[in-house]
């Protein structure tokens, strides 16, 4: 069996291909690939596997995207750090998914369920059912975040957060008022807790806060330069791929 794995956090996408190949050895893990953009490319030139666990949340977008540029005829199987609320979109849809961290069981429950299927899938319109199935859940995303401090939890409004990266594979909280905090949580798990209309995964170590938008400029290759009114300790940029996404969300969420 040929697999594809879509996973932009490196360890997740080692221990996943380890898990797979522990549950049978007999699998083949063709490629791994880590952005939307490439995952377009690779799908578009080479023939589908048997099937491709993907990761929700990449550095360059959700991966929704991808079946808007290119068909994919595989079985899907979604790798998620969303809640039991949003789950419910995918059992309506009869999409599988691994909710992560992922544990070894539920993954060969998912890949005998592969066994099951008669025909293939219309992915774009099991993908359509899914976002239009989310949306309608309404999602109750945090309003606040408790930030271990010492031997106490202080709770922080979201509403307060200007940007979070990562640093050593720690996520580094800003607040408009300067103040830091950090979590062990990745990106990815921290994107699927806060409202999208209110933040967006500008790369693969930026989540930025709208409110904290103080301009954009061009920048080579077709990428856009995010000029926060907080300070940075780097330039943020938004990838050429995801530059049109970028701006339809600023637009579409001014106030």
């Amino acid at each position: 069996m040929k697999v594809v794995i879509v996973e932009d956090e490196f360890v997740a996408a080692q221990n996943l291909e380890r898990m797979i190949q522990a549950v049978d050895g007999s699998m083949e893990i063709q490629a791994v690939l880590q952005s939307v953009e490439e995952s377009v490319e690779w799908f578009s030139l080479n023939a589908s596997p048997d099937v491709v666990f993907m990761d929700i949340h990449l550095a360059d977008g959700d991966v929704f995207s991808v079946f808007e540029e290119v068909e994919i005829l595989s079985p899907i199987i979604f790798t998620t750090a969303y809640d039991e609320y949003a789950l419910k979109a995918f059992d309506v849809n009869s999409i599988d998914y691994l909710l992560k961290p992922i544990n070894r069981q539920n993954l060969e429950k998912a890949l005998n369920k592969l066994t099951s299927l008669t025909s293939q899938q219309n992915n774009r319109e099991l993908v359509s059912q899914i976002m239009q199935s989310m949306h309608e859940s309404k999602i109750p995303y945090k309003r606040h975040f408790l930030i271990p401090n010492k031997d106490k939890l202080t709770p922080l409004p979201v509403d307060e957060i200007a940007y979070i990266y990562t640093e050593y594979k720690i996520a580094k909280i800003i607040c408009f008022n300067q103040k830091t905090f950090s979590m062990d949580n990745s990106l990815d798990e921290l994107m699927g807790q806060l409202n999208p209309a209110q933040f967006f995964r500008a790369n693969r170590q930026y989540i930025v806060s709208h409110r904290a938008i103080e301009d954009m400029s061009v920048w080579f290759g077709g990428k856009l330069a995010v000029n926060l009114s907080v300070e940075t300790p780097e330039r943020i940029i938004v990838s050429r791929a995801r530059n049109r996404d970028f701006k339809n969300w600023y637009m579409d969420n001014i106030l």
